[in-house]
């Protein structure tokens, strides 16, 4: 090869491109679309998953259509109020922890302008007539109207829908036999029930549940039942004396709401008797 050849030189240039894979915006730009899009979703769950009445409700939670006064607190101390939890001390525009222990009143209205003193005092007066009907059935003013046999079948409350009386069976003593014919007991405390609901002029609702059936039965037949003891039920009270226009509501829920954690327990086949308050 000759001196005077030369070989071509050749020059490599690395070109740097600062910051990397053409920058990080779009990783901004992509997780607030994946956010907006499962906000979107979560919206169209929420509105497939709930009725008109909770929609309205979650709606005044973001745009209020009653006032809200900022004094929430009531009685003494420091920040006045004990707590924002507390039944005893009044707050000054409700009654405390209503969401957790409701008032007689069913609400904690305080100055919202919603509640006025007729509405109150009538509230007020018909407390005090389902309180003195609870305590005829529950033998707390004296004398029980059930024999201590027929009152182990029954348990009385108050609450915001009304007074509830609730008869369930007991391991050795059912309610019903057959099915959803009434035992004598069951027709001895209905008569009672009925003596008792005839000094007042409310609605009454019948709720039934029962027990659930072993999953090898062939067929489930615990909505059709309680239905059927429901309606027997109404019958017993309209027969001894009840005006069949105050029976409101008829319903059986079969196993779904159990009063004891065992679903075949005997305490779940239970009768509810309610009388209902005037406005609930």
């Amino acid at each position: 090869m000759s001196a005077d050849t030369k070989a071509p030189i050749i020059i490599k240039r690395k070109k740097v491109i600062a910051g990397g894979h053409h920058g990080g915006a779009w990783k901004v730009a992509y997780a607030d679309f994946v956010t907006a899009m499962m906000a979107f979703f979560l919206l169209m769950w929420l509105l497939g998953a709930t009725n008109e009445k909770q929609r309205k409700g979650i709606a005044d939670y973001f745009n209020p259509t009653i006032p809200v006064n900022k004094v929430s607190g009531g009685g003494n101390g420091a920040f006045g109020g004990d707590s924002i939890f507390t039944e005893s001390s009044l707050a000054h525009t409700g009654t405390g922890a209503s969401m957790q222990r409701a008032s007689e009143q069913n609400a904690a209205k305080g100055a919202t302008g919603i509640d006025d003193s007729d509405d109150a005092q009538e509230s007020a007066r018909e407390a005090a007539s389902l309180d003195d009907v609870a305590a005829m059935l529950s033998a707390k003013g004296g004398e029980s109207m059930f024999s201590d046999l027929l009152a182990r079948h029954i348990v009385t409350r108050l609450s915001d829908e009304g007074l509830i009386v609730e008869v369930f069976d007991l391991p050795d003593q059912p309610l019903f036999i057959d099915g959803s014919d009434p035992t004598q007991a069951l027709e001895t405390i209905m008569r009672s029930i009925t003596e008792v609901f005839q000094l007042a002029a409310n609605d009454i609702a019948i709720q039934a549940h029962t027990a659930a059936v072993p999953v090898v039965s062939l067929t489930n037949p615990v909505w059709e039942l309680s239905s059927d003891r429901a309606n027997v039920v109404r019958g017993l009270l309209v027969d001894q004396g009840l005006a069949l226009t105050r029976m409101q509501r008829i319903t059986g829920f079969a196993d779904n709401l159990p009063a004891s954690r065992n679903p075949l327990a005997p305490r779940n086949n239970r009768i509810e008797v309610i009388l209902l308050r005037s406005k609930v």
